[in-house]
């Protein structure tokens, strides 16, 4: 049931960035479009190790105290996927990366696999 929708994001997502690359870079023009990408990039990955040093703190925190570390485990998959998203090349991209470092995003994501997978999945507990 998955294979089309990865099969359609295969075509899709670079579709999608090749036209706002067009838009973006005839509006300001191919360097300075090309240096947005770069510096998305440069930011994506300070934002990634910032966020992701705070989420493994808090992590360490929880199995200190004797809790599980789900929450804090799915806020650190989301910011790598974040990651991914911010040093791939392309605007739509970089929105969905930027996005995700969010920390309000991120637990918004994670209520909706919770309330997806339900609270006695392996994942969730």
């Amino acid at each position: 049931p998955m294979g089309w929708l990865l099969r359609l994001s295969f075509f899709l997502v670079p579709a999608v960035e090749l036209v706002l690359f067009a838009i973006v870079q005839s509006r300001i023009g191919l360097g300075w479009a090309l240096l947005a990408m770069a510096v998305t990039a440069l930011l994506g990955a300070s934002l990634v190790r910032r966020q992701g040093t705070a989420v493994w703190a808090r992590m360490r925190a929880d199995l200190a105290a004797g809790g599980t570390p789900a929450r804090h485990l799915a806020h650190g998959v989301l910011l790598l996927a974040g990651g991914a998203f911010l040093l791939t090349p392309g605007f739509a991209t970089d929105g969905a990366g930027l996005a995700l470092m969010f920390p309000p995003v991120r637990e918004a994501l994670y209520k909706a696999a919770v309330r997806r997978l339900g609270r006695g999945s392996v994942i969730i507990q």
